[in-house]
């Protein structure tokens, strides 16, 4: 699945299946992996093929190259068309870049391969995992450029400490946090190095695939939807969901085949679980 360029035939977006994985890279090396108007749509169409192939358990998402993740929106191609441009509807009508943004339910890693910055947040502060390299950085450009930070800010203020998170909007590309610092403060999940980053992704993801795909949607709602809700009533949330997946298979799949000494054969409602 591609997307073509204005000017070239490469595809700014990369999308690939393999062992029950999703690969999603953006593939603008050349404007630091920067997002265009066309890009939306079809990671909109990419999420949802993520969302809805019960084959697919978990996705990687990273940036072509080694120096940049994702540098926000192309300013260029903003200034050429004269501002921003946007419909009138709510958020879930109208932006389409990160996977909690288009309900997707299954794990998702961000192996982030090099400088993050302004909507290039979008895909960290909605991910499940964010693996790092040494080098990598983190920024928001928005009010640089005359923006208001606020969706990926306000998931920058659920991972980092309030300070940070303000620091980081409020400062603009005169502040990048390090991947070392990022680690830290929690932003980050794990450190890497350029020549590790997919291979520690890939060791993540298999790890999860192995797992119950019914029990790991269910866990990863469990989780960011409490982020919504009092301690209290996360809780009872939560108890309503496992309650709920007691009348599945897997509930007794796991069980029996720990009995047995096997490895468990999962429902997924895919046609085939090779």
């Amino acid at each position: 699945m591609t997307q073509e360029k204005e000017t070239s035939s490469a595809p700014e977006v990369l999308f690939e299946k393999r062992d029950h994985v999703a690969y999603i890279t953006l593939n603008r090396p050349h404007k630091g992996n920067s997002l265009t108007g066309t890009m939306m749509p079809l990671m909109r169409q990419i999420w949802g093929e993520v969302r809805d192939d019960p084959w697919i358990r978990a996705a990687i998402v990273t940036g072509a190259g080694d120096r940049h993740f994702c540098t926000g929106a192309d300013v260029n191609a903003v200034a050429d068309r004269g501002g921003m441009s946007t419909g009138t509807g709510p958020l879930t009508d109208e932006v389409h870049w990160s996977p909690l943004q288009n309900r997707v339910w299954k794990p998702v890693i961000s192996a982030v391969n090099g400088l993050v910055a302004g909507a290039g947040l979008h895909f960290v502060v909605d991910a499940d995992i964010v693996l790092a390299v040494d080098h990598a950085a983190f920024m928001d450009s928005h009010v640089n450029v005359g923006l208001v930070g606020a969706m990926e800010n306000i998931g920058l203020a659920k991972r980092l400490p309030l300070g940070s998170a303000l620091r980081m909007t409020l400062m603009g590309k005169s502040y990048r946090m390090p991947a070392d610092r990022a680690y830290q403060l929690g932003l980050v999940d794990e450190l890497s190095t350029t020549d590790r980053l997919m291979s520690d992704a890939e060791e993540m993801a298999r790890a999860i695939v192995r797992n119950s795909p019914a029990a790991v949607s269910l866990s990863k709602q469990a989780i960011w939807n409490s982020l919504e809700m009092g301690y209290a009533q996360a809780c009872e949330y939560g108890w309503a969901l496992l309650r709920m997946h007691w009348a599945h298979p897997d509930s007794k799949e796991g069980p029996r085949a720990f009995a047995e000494g096997r490895a468990p054969q999962w429902t997924t409602g895919a046609e085939t679980d090779d």
